[in-house]
């Protein structure tokens, strides 16, 4: 019994002692005339009744960070089906206000024409508003726009919800047009012609030149789009609606409207190419994007919640 109490006040400081010098390897060696024997991790003094266990340090900051990294694995990873979700719901709200501006457009193109006014700040409220003019054409000034397509209401709006589509290319053709009742020239887009029917005299019969009633749409100026080529004025090629550098070109007031279909006659360009069936693609986005969202949940699902390893 004395020797175990001496053994027990003397063990700790023992164990400060040897604490450097014992290893993970099994040993023989004696402490105090008792064998060292391996147990577990660290090395057990057998004393009689007595047992003293020899751990190896571990460290602290390494048993402190494991947690904290997989919290920070498993909510980082989380934020890819929440944000594949936001986007989701976004591409919704989007698809509302097109189909809302669609609509919009629709019925305000169809609505019954009003007489032409000439107060600019009247005239760019009156975009897709259908208006009535009566005069003639002057067709040694055409301009033209190209490359265009044809515009046909039914084709457009499957058009619309595809990514691609392949419609026969061509020019709009922009006349000058004299309003005999209001007095000045403006800017007439008759409509489409084909690359093969482009020049004038190609199509004579379709070029009027008496007095008519004329319903068009109002269109205003356009900026350049990127990746859409400069207007070439020498070449009379004209890439998008530059209504000041037409009217310069032309010595028309810079107004500009859209003929209907009704305008089109034999062998002249075909009227009503006002594009109103906006292109909605969203469904596809929508698709893709809650898609994303329950695949990644689904696997972040399984990966923490589940614990199955991937």
């Amino acid at each position: 019994m004395a020797t175990g109490r001496l053994l027990l006040r003397a063990g700790p400081r023992v164990l400060r002692e040897r604490r450097g010098r014992i290893s993970h390897c099994l040993i023989r060696r004696t402490f105090f005339g008792y064998p060292l024997t391996k147990g577990g991790s660290g090395l057990v003094q057998e004393t009689k009744g007595v047992f003293l266990r020899f751990y190896r340090r571990q460290s602290s900051t390494t048993a402190a960070d494991a947690p904290g990294e997989d919290a920070l694995l498993k909510w980082g990873l989380f934020l890819v089906p929440l944000t594949t979700f936001c986007l989701g719901t976004w591409q919704v709200q989007r698809r509302k206000w097109k189909l809302d501006l669609i609509a919009q457009l629709a019925s305000r193109i169809t609505s019954e024409p009003i007489p032409l006014t000439l107060d600019p700040m009247e005239l760019k409220e009156l975009e897709y508003r259908p208006v009535k003019v009566r005069g003639h054409f002057d067709h040694s000034k055409e301009l033209y726009i190209l490359p265009r397509s044809l515009v046909e209401p039914e084709r457009e709006a499957k058009a619309a919800t595809r990514l691609m589509s392949h419609p026969e290319n061509g020019a709009n053709v922009i006349t000058p047009f004299y309003c005999t009742d209001l007095g000045v020239t403006i800017l007439v887009n008759r409509g489409f012609v084909p690359k093969k029917k482009l020049k004038p005299e190609t199509r004579l019969k379709g070029q009027i030149e008496d007095e008519i009633d004329l319903t068009g749409v109002v269109r205003l100026s356009e900026t350049r789009k990127p990746f859409v080529p400069e207007n070439n004025i020498e070449k009379n090629r004209w890439h998008y609606r530059d209504l000041q550098a037409m009217a310069d070109v032309t010595g028309a007031e810079p107004i500009f409207l859209d003929a209907d279909f009704r305008s089109t006659v034999p062998g002249g360009p075909i009227g009503g190419q006002t594009r109103v069936s906006l292109r909605n693609e969203h469904m596809q986005y929508i698709i893709t994007w809650y898609g994303l969202c329950a695949a990644t949940a689904f696997l972040w699902y399984r990966k923490f919640v589940q614990k199955i390893p991937l």
